[in-house]
């Protein structure tokens, strides 16, 4: 059998939802049929039963911990959570150890990941203070992107010196991707804090040591630097109300400066710290529910262009730690999908505007080949989801390598059935199959 044919799928795709037959063959969509298709033979054919059908979700933002901090993760556990979840294909970090500012060392994370990872990957380029040569250097059609620390980083990923920053915006020569954080008014308002609570800070004070006016300052200059350079900027992780007048709405087509959000800062708001602790310690911290309910209305508006994870584990030891040795960071690839879908559910998004964030637009913004979209001719990256099938977050489900999510005890209603890779099917019923290998992700530019 070379190919699958998936009858009576309920297909959402570029802004529609409608009943149709979808074959595939090999690792390409051949054909959509609303009106069926007849008898095909050498496929497998699964009845969807009115099912929905979303091209596989491309999440522009996780962080796999491979190499050198495998014990939180590793790219062969991070791939498995993320078909489960229906993410078809992910875009890793540098900040992994050593950090990835070579192209020798960003070539090896290439090959970790052709022999073990069952989702498509790419991986960034980072950059430093003092490795533009070597940033330089990066293909633009087979790498996704470059990433620039404007807050703290593991190792040497800060980039803050005023020449290294001018000459990074002017002379980037592909997608710049940053994390925005002005990290002397993070430094401030920790010792600030310091000197309140001593050693014993709560981690409540996280969203005020990591402010509103930090994130404010840092993306703030990076817009302005982008339009004075002509950079195309992509700003990560969003999470504050005043931020979201930086972006334009619209098609991401012709835009120069683009903006992403996280599930987290959709989820959850800075008085969950008081109930989950430590576990949704992210950085940027999630903020107050106003602002919250402006990054949703912002996704559903297109201010907001992608929504991804940033996906960041760490072990339940290291989060057990005190306020400031707590990495900040939590698992989240493999329920992404299934929150946003809850959303839907909720009334906030519909299940158009998921996809469009999810899957469509991380493909066109990235300008991602021939994926992020239910089209003949595309790569079959597809993902089958019962929207009324509840299940309960739990021990007995989580694939993470760090064996816990800050969703524990959720109640979800849709549960992704089944995961097709380059039309393979990757994931079925929550067994994935680990021997399946994903490919390179390639880029038309």
């Amino acid at each position: 059998m070379n190919g699958w044919l998936i009858r009576g799928a309920r297909v959402v795709n570029e802004g529609r939802t409608y009943e149709a037959d979808v074959l595939v063959r090999d690792d390409r969509i051949e054909r959509l049929a609303p009106e069926g298709i007849g008898a095909v033979s050498g496929v497998n054919e699964v009845d969807a039963d009115g099912k929905y059908l979303l091209p596989g979700c491309i999440d522009d933002q996780v962080h796999f911990r491979e190499p050198g901090l495998t014990h939180k993760d590793d790219i062969t556990h991070g791939a498995v959570a993320a078909v489960a979840g229906g993410v078809t294909s992910f875009m890793e970090m540098p900040n992994t150890v050593p950090n990835t500012l070579t192209q020798e060392l960003l070539e090896e994370k290439y090959r970790i990941a052709a022999r073990s990872s069952v989702a498509n990957y790419s991986f960034f380029m980072g950059v430093s203070n003092t490795n533009m040569d070597e940033v330089l250097r990066t293909d633009p059609r087979t790498v996704c992107g470059l990433k620039a620390f404007l807050g703290s980083s593991t190792g040497d990923m800060l980039v803050n010196e005023e020449r290294s920053l001018d000459e990074l915006f002017r002379k980037a020569h592909m997608i710049l991707a940053v994390h925005a954080e002005d990290e002397p008014t993070i430094r401030a308002n920790t010792a600030a804090a310091v000197a309140r609570y001593g050693n014993n800070i709560p981690v409540e004070e996280h969203p005020y040591i990591r402010s509103a006016e930090a994130c404010w300052l840092s993306s703030s200059r990076a817009v302005a630097r982008a339009k004075e350079h002509g950079t195309r900027l992509h700003v990560l992780h969003i999470s504050t109300a005043r931020e979201l007048e930086l972006f334009a709405p619209g098609p991401v087509e012709g835009k120069r400066i683009t903006a992403e959000a996280c599930v987290h800062h959709l989820w959850f708001t800075q008085e969950d710290h008081t109930r989950l602790g430590t576990r949704i310690k992210w950085n940027p911290a999630v903020k107050t529910a106003v602002d919250r309910e402006a990054l949703r209305r912002a996704v559903a508006e297109g201010r907001i262009d992608v929504v991804a994870t940033d996906h960041a584990p760490h072990t339940l030891g290291e989060k057990a730690e005190p306020y400031l040795r707590c990495p900040s960071g939590a698992p989240l690839v493999q329920h992404s999908l299934v929150a946003m879908l809850e959303l839907t559910r909720q009334g906030v998004f519909s299940i158009e505007q998921v996809v469009e964030r999810m899957s469509h637009m991380p493909a066109r913004l990235f300008q991602v080949k021939d994926r992020g979209f239910i089209r003949a001719g595309a790569f079959a990256d597809l993902v089958l989801v019962d929207l009324n099938d509840p299940w309960t977050v739990g021990a007995d489900n989580i694939l993470y390598k760090c064996g816990w999510s800050p969703l524990e005890g959720q109640r979800f209603h849709a549960r992704v059935r089944k995961t097709w890779v380059n039309g393979r099917l990757v994931h079925s019923d929550g067994v994935v199959d680990r021997t399946l290998r994903g490919e390179r992700l390639l880029f038309d530019r």
